[in-house]
């Protein structure tokens, strides 16, 4: 599967029902313009090797064909790819649920939130 034709792409911890569930609330606002890919997915990996760096795993991505932000630097993008005319349709990937941690306690609620905001990192693409 090519990376660049299934743009725009939000990359999220598909191991984490925090990040499952807000992968599914931004993939219902977005309405399938955007391709939701898990981290731990092929395709997922694919994109972590070919475009990401070590932090990857740190944080959610949105991809667009100019830039690859992370975290706190991903929401702009995220929200104005969400609002956008676009009516290209893109299928989401598996969104399995494999919760391996204790992810669904208020601790980890507060815990992932907050590395939203403090995470940031941004990778332009050629």
């Amino acid at each position: 599967m090519q990376i660049k034709e299934n743009m725009p792409i939000m990359l999220f911890d598909n191991q984490c029902y925090v990040c499952m569930k807000f992968a599914k609330l931004v993939n219902l606002f977005a309405r399938d313009k955007i391709m939701m890919v898990g981290h731990y997915s092929d395709f997922g990996l694919q994109i972590r090797n070919e475009i990401l760096d070590e932090f990857a795993l740190e944080m959610f991505w949105f991809i667009d064909k100019k830039r690859a932000s992370g975290g706190r630097a991903a929401i702009y993008p995220l929200v104005k790819s969400m609002l956008s005319k676009n009516v290209k349709k893109l299928r989401m990937t598996n969104m399995d649920e494999k919760c391996q941690q204790e992810c669904k306690t208020i601790k980890a609620v507060f815990l992932r939130s907050s590395s939203l905001l403090t995470n940031s990192k941004k990778i332009d693409l050629k």
